[in-house]
């Protein structure tokens, strides 16, 4: 049944005002987003490059369904900024594959943290049931408009919070014990190497990645400070349930990214023989095995191997990702 002409017009008016009430209530309103001194549309260009792999400006234009022009003056604002990094793809040399720099990231990490924070304000208004009841109603909508659910992403990279230094030695303990049966010298390794990245930390010249999917981490990695001209890739870690997403290979590539942009001219890194995946990951990424070694840690028996990285012969900005 079609509804009449002062019918419609009443409907028109109703939801006009909610969409009113509704962007006022989640302050879009405001000159800078989440007291932040970004846009609306900046704060969801910087949200795509968190989670996308690499993308092209391109894709980010026709997802966001932008101006070519107008996300292209985006984009130089956040080069000037330091918070986005290009470089040219393999693939197609006409085209640039954006990511977050170190900063970029660290002011995302800000921006998301902000926003859970209202969010998480607004919904504490509701009791429990009221909650549940909101979603569902915000899940009628979607699909009565056709516009769906926004697609889950297959993961984010961000720098490491508090708490996070003792989920790696917890994971990689209990992991490496599962999968490889070595015992608690392990654990008490990655605790020390931990705990030695804390004590200290270069934020010049050092970082963590930590990888999260559907919010929880599924992975870390760290690059640290060896000599002024080396760095050290150590505890690169995925977990098995989120492997096969390329998160190994983005950690890594972060790493070698950062290192050439810090100044450093190689990158070496410890790892044994029975480590497989990540064995594979380094030698895609350019890494060379320079050194074995046998030796019994950990319980076992092992062959300890050093890989080293000449980033001299690595193209700036293109390591693997």
């Amino acid at each position: 049944m079609v509804a009449s002409g002062n019918e419609l017009d009443r409907r028109i008016q109703e939801v006009r005002r909610f969409n009113r009430a509704y962007t006022r209530l989640i302050g879009l309103l405001h000159e800078g987003l989440l007291d932040s001194p970004f846009s609306l549309t900046q704060a969801r260009v910087l949200f795509e490059l968190a989670h996308r792999d690499l993308p092209a400006a391109s894709d980010l234009s026709k997802e966001l369904q932008l101006d070519a022009g107008y996300l292209s003056r985006i984009l130089r604002g956040f080069q000037k900024s330091g918070l986005v990094a290009k470089a040219e793809s393999r693939v197609d040399g006409r085209q640039n594959l954006l990511s977050l720099t170190a900063r970029g990231r660290r002011v995302f990490a800000d921006l998301d943290a902000r926003s859970r924070k209202e969010v998480g304000a607004l919904l504490s208004r509701l009791d429990p049931v009221e909650q549940i009841r909101l979603i569902a109603l915000m899940h009628s909508i979607e699909r009565l408009l056709g516009i769906g659910s926004e697609p889950k992403v297959p993961y984010l990279l961000r720098s490491h919070q508090p708490g996070d230094m003792g989920w790696i030695v917890h994971r990689h303990g209990a992991l490496y014990s599962q999968e490889y049966g070595w015992n608690e010298e392990f654990e008490a390794l990655v605790a020390d190497i931990v705990a030695n990245f804390i004590r200290n930390y270069d934020a010049n010249r050092e970082h963590c990645w930590i990888a999260e999917r559907d919010d929880e981490i599924v992975g870390s990695v760290f690059l640290v400070k060896q000599s002024k001209f080396t760095a050290r890739l150590r505890l690169l870690f995925v977990e098995p349930k989120a492997r096969g997403l390329g998160i190994g290979s983005r950690l890594v590539g972060e790493c070698i990214r950062f290192a050439q942009r810090t100044g450093y001219r190689t990158i070496t890194l410890w790892t044994n023989n029975v480590l497989h995946a990540a064995r594979h990951i380094y030698k895609k990424a350019g890494f060379d095995l320079v050194r074995e070694e046998p030796h019994y840690s950990f319980g076992h028996n092992l062959v300890a191997e050093t890989w080293k990285l000449n980033l001299k012969n690595t193209p700036n900005n293109k390591a693997i990702a």
